[in-house]
Protein backbone atom coordinates (compact mmCIF):
# COMPACT_ATOMS: atom_id res chain seq x y z
CA UNK A 1 0.00 0.00 0.00
CA UNK A 2 2.91 2.33 0.95
CA UNK A 3 4.49 1.79 -2.62
CA UNK A 4 1.34 2.64 -4.04
CA UNK A 5 1.13 5.88 -2.45
CA UNK A 6 4.72 6.76 -3.01
CA UNK A 7 3.99 6.17 -6.59
CA UNK A 8 1.00 7.92 -7.35
CA UNK A 9 3.11 10.67 -4.92
CA UNK A 10 6.17 10.60 -7.38
CA UNK A 11 3.45 10.47 -10.49
CA UNK A 12 2.06 14.04 -9.76
CA UNK A 13 5.09 15.90 -7.73
CA UNK A 14 6.62 18.77 -8.79
CA UNK A 15 9.68 16.52 -7.63
CA UNK A 16 11.83 14.44 -9.67
CA UNK A 17 12.68 11.25 -7.52
CA UNK A 18 16.80 10.99 -9.08
CA UNK A 19 18.90 8.45 -6.90
CA UNK A 20 20.84 5.99 -6.71
CA UNK A 21 19.54 2.57 -5.52
CA UNK A 22 19.15 1.69 -1.84
CA UNK A 23 21.72 -0.38 -0.43
CA UNK A 24 21.36 -3.40 0.78
CA UNK A 25 22.47 -2.97 4.36
CA UNK A 26 21.98 -0.86 7.19
CA UNK A 27 23.11 2.66 6.43
CA UNK A 28 23.50 6.15 8.21
CA UNK A 29 21.29 8.18 5.70
CA UNK A 30 21.92 12.21 5.61
CA UNK A 31 18.68 14.07 5.09
CA UNK A 32 20.53 17.23 3.83
CA UNK A 33 20.18 19.78 3.33
CA UNK A 34 17.91 20.36 5.71
CA UNK A 35 15.95 23.32 5.26
CA UNK A 36 12.35 22.49 5.63
CA UNK A 37 9.30 20.38 7.11
CA UNK A 38 8.50 19.19 3.59
CA UNK A 39 11.70 17.58 4.13
CA UNK A 40 10.25 14.38 5.96
CA UNK A 41 7.82 14.09 3.70
CA UNK A 42 10.06 13.82 0.47
CA UNK A 43 12.24 10.81 2.56
CA UNK A 44 9.10 8.87 3.11
CA UNK A 45 8.13 9.37 -0.54
CA UNK A 46 11.46 8.08 -1.15
CA UNK A 47 11.67 5.21 1.65
CA UNK A 48 8.44 4.23 0.14
CA UNK A 49 9.17 3.95 -3.39
CA UNK A 50 12.49 2.64 -2.74
CA UNK A 51 11.14 -0.47 -0.60
CA UNK A 52 13.91 1.27 1.65
CA UNK A 53 13.33 0.74 5.72
CA UNK A 54 14.33 4.06 7.44
CA UNK A 55 14.79 4.93 10.82
CA UNK A 56 14.99 8.24 12.21
CA UNK A 57 15.55 9.51 15.69
CA UNK A 58 13.47 12.17 17.15
CA UNK A 59 12.73 14.13 20.52
CA UNK A 60 11.07 12.31 22.92
CA UNK A 61 8.02 15.05 23.33
CA UNK A 62 7.24 14.24 19.28
CA UNK A 63 6.36 10.44 20.40
CA UNK A 64 3.64 11.45 23.24
CA UNK A 65 -0.33 10.66 23.23
CA UNK A 66 -1.61 10.06 20.41
CA UNK A 67 1.46 10.90 17.54
CA UNK A 68 3.48 7.87 19.42
CA UNK A 69 2.18 5.18 17.24
CA UNK A 70 1.83 6.99 14.22
CA UNK A 71 5.81 8.11 15.20
CA UNK A 72 6.91 4.66 15.38
CA UNK A 73 4.68 3.11 12.31
CA UNK A 74 6.80 5.63 9.94
CA UNK A 75 10.31 4.60 11.47
CA UNK A 76 11.01 6.84 14.49
CA UNK A 77 12.65 6.11 17.71
CA UNK A 78 12.43 8.92 20.60
CA UNK A 79 15.54 9.77 22.07
CA UNK A 80 15.67 11.87 25.49
CA UNK A 81 17.73 14.89 24.69
CA UNK A 82 18.47 15.25 29.03
CA UNK A 83 19.93 11.44 28.38
CA UNK A 84 20.72 10.19 25.35
CA UNK A 85 23.38 7.67 25.97
CA UNK A 86 22.64 4.25 24.67
CA UNK A 87 20.98 5.14 21.72
CA UNK A 88 23.94 4.36 19.93
CA UNK A 89 24.05 0.70 21.57
CA UNK A 90 20.19 0.00 21.06
CA UNK A 91 21.28 1.00 17.14
CA UNK A 92 23.86 -1.26 17.03
CA UNK A 93 21.95 -3.90 18.72
CA UNK A 94 19.15 -4.09 16.01
CA UNK A 95 21.93 -4.37 13.40
CA UNK A 96 23.69 -7.21 14.77
CA UNK A 97 20.72 -9.02 15.11
CA UNK A 98 19.71 -8.79 11.41
CA UNK A 99 17.58 -5.21 11.12
CA UNK A 100 18.16 -3.75 8.06
CA UNK A 101 17.59 0.10 7.81
CA UNK A 102 18.55 3.72 6.60
CA UNK A 103 19.02 5.69 9.83
CA UNK A 104 18.11 9.24 8.60
CA UNK A 105 19.94 11.93 10.74
CA UNK A 106 19.52 15.42 9.64
CA UNK A 107 23.24 16.63 10.25
CA UNK A 108 22.30 20.47 10.53
CA UNK A 109 20.19 19.47 14.00
CA UNK A 110 17.23 22.19 12.62
CA UNK A 111 16.54 23.51 9.65
CA UNK A 112 18.45 27.14 9.87
CA UNK A 113 20.40 29.23 11.96
CA UNK A 114 23.09 27.29 12.75
CA UNK A 115 27.07 27.49 11.41
CA UNK A 116 28.32 23.39 11.37
CA UNK A 117 26.71 20.55 11.41
CA UNK A 118 26.75 18.15 14.45
CA UNK A 119 29.01 15.07 13.98
CA UNK A 120 26.27 12.40 15.63
CA UNK A 121 26.40 10.85 11.95
CA UNK A 122 29.97 10.76 11.46
CA UNK A 123 30.57 8.86 15.15
CA UNK A 124 27.39 6.56 14.86
CA UNK A 125 28.50 5.91 11.59
CA UNK A 126 32.17 4.93 12.41
CA UNK A 127 31.23 3.17 15.91
CA UNK A 128 28.50 0.75 13.85
CA UNK A 129 30.51 0.32 10.68
CA UNK A 130 28.13 1.53 8.92
CA UNK A 131 28.30 3.97 5.27
CA UNK A 132 27.10 6.88 5.03
CA UNK A 133 24.57 7.10 2.15
CA UNK A 134 23.95 10.71 1.02
CA UNK A 135 20.08 11.40 0.91
CA UNK A 136 19.43 15.08 -1.01
CA UNK A 137 16.82 17.70 -1.62
CA UNK A 138 17.79 20.26 -4.09
CA UNK A 139 15.20 22.89 -5.31
CA UNK A 140 17.32 24.33 -7.86
CA UNK A 141 17.07 20.95 -9.85
CA UNK A 142 13.49 19.91 -8.40
CA UNK A 143 15.39 16.66 -7.44
CA UNK A 144 15.65 14.55 -4.30
CA UNK A 145 17.11 11.07 -3.30
CA UNK A 146 19.97 8.70 -2.45
CA UNK A 147 23.43 9.84 -3.50
CA UNK A 148 26.51 7.60 -3.34
CA UNK A 149 27.22 5.65 -0.24
CA UNK A 150 30.42 6.55 1.79
CA UNK A 151 33.21 4.50 4.06
CA UNK A 152 34.17 6.80 6.30
CA UNK A 153 37.93 6.30 6.76
CA UNK A 154 38.32 8.19 10.12
CA UNK A 155 40.28 11.12 8.42
CA UNK A 156 37.35 13.44 9.37
CA UNK A 157 38.79 16.38 7.21
CA UNK A 158 38.89 14.42 3.80
CA UNK A 159 35.59 12.30 4.54
CA UNK A 160 33.87 15.58 4.87
CA UNK A 161 35.34 17.03 1.98
CA UNK A 162 34.08 14.04 -0.12
CA UNK A 163 30.49 14.81 1.57
CA UNK A 164 30.81 18.69 0.64
CA UNK A 165 31.45 17.76 -3.18
CA UNK A 166 28.55 16.17 -3.58
CA UNK A 167 26.49 18.13 -1.54
CA UNK A 168 28.45 21.48 -3.16
CA UNK A 169 25.88 21.91 -5.71
CA UNK A 170 22.44 20.77 -3.56
CA UNK A 171 20.46 23.81 -2.64
CA UNK A 172 17.90 22.09 -0.27
CA UNK A 173 13.78 23.19 -0.23
CA UNK A 174 14.49 26.59 1.16
CA UNK A 175 17.85 27.78 -0.38
CA UNK A 176 18.97 30.36 2.23
CA UNK A 177 18.68 28.31 5.20
CA UNK A 178 21.29 25.69 3.84
CA UNK A 179 24.75 24.95 5.73
CA UNK A 180 27.59 24.48 4.55
CA UNK A 181 28.53 20.90 5.37
CA UNK A 182 31.79 21.74 8.31
CA UNK A 183 31.70 19.79 11.16
CA UNK A 184 33.02 22.00 14.05
CA UNK A 185 36.10 19.46 14.68
CA UNK A 186 37.57 20.30 11.73
CA UNK A 187 38.39 24.12 12.57
CA UNK A 188 39.75 22.85 15.80
CA UNK A 189 43.85 22.96 15.76
CA UNK A 190 45.14 19.51 15.12
CA UNK A 191 47.58 17.77 17.77
CA UNK A 192 51.32 18.55 16.51
CA UNK A 193 53.04 15.21 15.14
CA UNK A 194 55.61 13.97 17.68
CA UNK A 195 59.49 13.72 15.75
Amino acid sequence: MLRLVARVYWTFSRWTLATEPAPTRSTVVLGAPHTSNWDFVLMLAIAWRLKMRFRWLGKESLFRGWRGPLMRSIGGIPVDRANPTGVVDALVRRIRDGEVFGLVVTPEGTRGGVEHWKSGFYRIAREADLGVTLGYVDRSTMTTGLGPTLTLTGDVGADMDAIRTFYSDKSGLRPARRVEPRLREEDEPRPAASA
